[in-house]
């Protein structure tokens, strides 16, 4: 079965803002995000909130969730639009807030998300690929869904796929996108490459040594090496008079 959530309606405390053009850059250094409100038959309104409190509300909401802006003693229902990201250190620069009636439905992306795991996967014939993430849908907006749920443990094949006209959702929500896009398919394993073996190299012998020799000088007594010609030279010397002697 298909199933979707609904958005909770956090609520967002407002100032009116007096501070325009480069001048709120002092607004953002102080920790103030600038903003404005707008909707149909409303001019746009200038307006602030605390950059920590808009943090915590757009991590729950998103651009899909209904906020409830309070100003002034006002309560308005609003979507988060347009929002202005500085990339390098992804803080938010500056927001719109689009102010909705109850009673009119709005158009919205709303993301999808794969539950469950194939039975292709699990024995190893395919792998799962995703290849739409959100969707255009259209309702009323306290009826917005926070994200469609589509379950995918049925796709046991290779092709096996799921469409944009498979999902469901509930009675007053439509999906605007197209019905013959792919949500989700089955694809085939990519088999790895092979690694290439390692080459076996010989290791090129010490300084001054060949390969299968000994060091003479190294079996010999201590004290003793240094000696050694002495020793022959002397025995040399001897033999001779060894002769005359006989």
């Amino acid at each position: 079965m298909y199933n979707h959530s609904y958005m909770k309606h956090p609520i967002l405390d407002a100032q009116p803002r007096k501070i325009l053009g480069k001048k709120v850059k002092k607004l953002r250094r102080e920790g103030i995000l600038p903003a404005n409100v707008y909707g149909k038959n409303l001019s746009s309104i200038s307006l602030q909130v605390k950059l920590v409190d808009f943090q915590k509300v757009f991590k729950e909401v998103g651009e899909t969730g209904l906020v409830d802006l309070k100003m002034d003693g006002q309560s308005r229902p609003v979507l988060i639009k347009n929002l202005q990201m500085n990339y390098r250190s992804q803080t938010p620069l500056h927001a719109d807030f689009y102010q909705v009636n109850l009673k009119e439905k709005v158009k919205t992306m709303v993301p999808l998300a794969l539950i469950g795991e194939p039975k292709a996967v699990s024995e190893k014939i395919g792998m799962l690929l995703q290849t739409l993430s959100e969707v255009e849908i259209e309702a009323l907006p306290d009826q917005l869904p926070e994200k469609i749920e589509v379950p995918v443990e049925h796709l046991a094949a290779i092709d096996d796929h799921i469409t944009v006209d498979d999902l469901k959702v509930s009675e007053g929500v439509s999906i605007l996108s197209d019905a013959g896009q792919t949500v989700a398919k089955i694809a085939e394993l990519v088999a790895p490459e092979p690694e290439p073996e390692p080459e076996v190299t010989e290791e090129a012998p010490a300084e001054g040594e060949e390969k299968g020799e000994e060091t003479p000088t190294e079996d010999l007594p201590t004290g003793r090496q240094g000696n050694k010609e002495e020793e022959q030279t002397t025995a040399k010397q001897e033999a001779p008079a060894e002769k005359k002697e006989e």
